[in-house]
């Protein structure tokens, strides 16, 4: 199994719980094929460069996950075949890129720590 990353970005329109239940599908997706989610981060609404579909702002979302490699053109038909995503970018991560993820993840909890 390979570690990948995907971030997508879903239309503003929505309300919170439609949202959650959209990134909620995409983690059960790559649960149910035998992946692994590794982590799930929530960027929430960001302010796009350039409009999309005539819109400014998405919410964004990212999840690290390991799969199979056959795995990624289903997770990709899937995007493709949702209205409520503009964008999605799913790329498998070299041994470096895992490297600064995990790293990046510890300070992060590390930080989240000194603040509580």
């Amino acid at each position: 199994m390979n570690q990948y990353e995907t971030v997508f970005i879903l239309t503003p329109v929505l309300s919170e719980p439609q949202m959650k239940e959209a990134v909620q599908k995409y983690k059960d997706l790559i649960l149910d094929n035998g992946g692994e989610v590794i982590n799930e981060e929530n960027w929430g609404m960001r302010k796009l460069a350039y409009p999309i579909q005539k819109k400014t702002t998405g919410f964004y979302s990212l999840f690290e996950f390991k799969a199979a490699p056959e795995f990624i053109q289903k997770l990709e038909t899937a995007y493709r075949r949702d209205e409520r995503l503009l964008r999605f970018l799913t790329f498998k991560m070299e041994k470096y890129a895992v490297q600064y993820s995990e790293t990046r993840r510890k300070a992060k909890k590390e930080e989240e720590a000194k603040e509580n």
